[in-house]
């Protein structure tokens, strides 16, 4: 009798605190100081925003008319592309040579991402090799790709070289990342076993380490080709690498010609999901 009494009175005090809250919801979410100050910040930039569009100096232009004139071009760009400048066996041509300066990059820095990321895993390395390593490549990726190929342009020039060079190298701090956390993942009683049984540290790199991070490395790898075809395109047009890139900069920039523009932008997005499909394919044949 007691028990059920005790849980009459639970469903009955219940009931009552559902009764005072709206629709029945519980208010989880206290207002503290820190959501307060996000807020306040939100509505400021709103209100910053909105204030420096209006405080804008258009001169002659029209804002209207300008909104109403980027929406015909983009009409104009994916309904109605074309080409004039240059044939579609030229623009393949371009497409391939972007897809090279990717592939180049791509080949280069997983070579060295895998030497030196076995160093920095923590498990099969010194933890202060380890964190030097780890830091270097932190700041590596906080840079910008398109930076590190302009710093490298003052010393080979603006080209392909500067390019390849530059993507490498932010390649390079990409999968260092990637494969040292696969690497740390692996089992330590599978290296603490090669160990007992004599096994030096290439030993364990080439019968442990490397055939349990396969599956993670072709990942990772397949994964940065992808970014770096699109780096490539914008390296293309920033730094003069040549490729499908340059030639949109120079339909957008140098003839505006939207017509082209269009053309393009599908030929890039049709080598995108096509570098997609294959990727997949082949991790889902080889690397499961």
């Amino acid at each position: 009798m007691e028990l059920s009494q005790s849980k009459i009175n639970v469903t009955t005090h219940y009931d009552e605190y559902i009764k005072k809250t709206k629709y029945g919801k519980i208010k989880t979410k206290a207002f503290n100081l820190s959501n307060i100050i996000i807020n306040i910040t939100i509505i400021s930039l709103i209100l910053l925003t909105v204030y420096g569009f209006i405080s804008f100096d258009y001169k002659d232009l029209n804002l209207f008319n300008a909104i109403y004139e980027t929406f015909t071009n983009i009409k104009t760009m994916f309904l109605s592309p074309s080409i004039s400048h240059f044939t579609l066996t030229d623009a393949l041509y371009q497409v391939l040579i972007t897809i090279g300066l990717a592939f180049l990059t791509t080949l280069f820095g997983s070579i060295i991402a895998i030497i030196l990321g076995l160093f920095a895993a923590k498990n099969l390395s010194s933890e202060r090799v380890s964190n030097s390593i780890k830091g270097f490549v932190a700041f590596v990726r906080a840079v910008p790709t398109v930076l590190w190929v302009l710093i490298f342009a003052v010393a080979a020039g603006l080209g392909s070289v500067a390019a390849v060079i530059g993507m490498t190298f932010h390649t390079i701090g990409y999968l260092i990342k990637a494969y040292s956390e696969s690497f740390e993942e692996i089992d330590e009683g599978v290296i603490e076993a090669l160990k007992a049984s004599g096994a030096n540290w290439w030993q364990i790199i080439f019968q442990a380490v490397l055939p349990s991070s396969l599956t993670y490395i072709l990942s990772w790898t397949f994964m940065r080709f992808e970014i770096n075809f699109t780096n490539a395109v914008a390296m293309g047009a920033a730094a003069g690498a040549g490729g499908i890139g340059f030639e949109l900069f120079m339909a957008s920039g140098f003839y505006f010609n939207v017509h082209e523009v269009g053309f393009i932008t599908y030929l890039i997005l049709a080598f995108a999901m096509i570098l997609e499909i294959s990727s997949t394919r082949l991790k889902n044949n080889y690397i499961a």
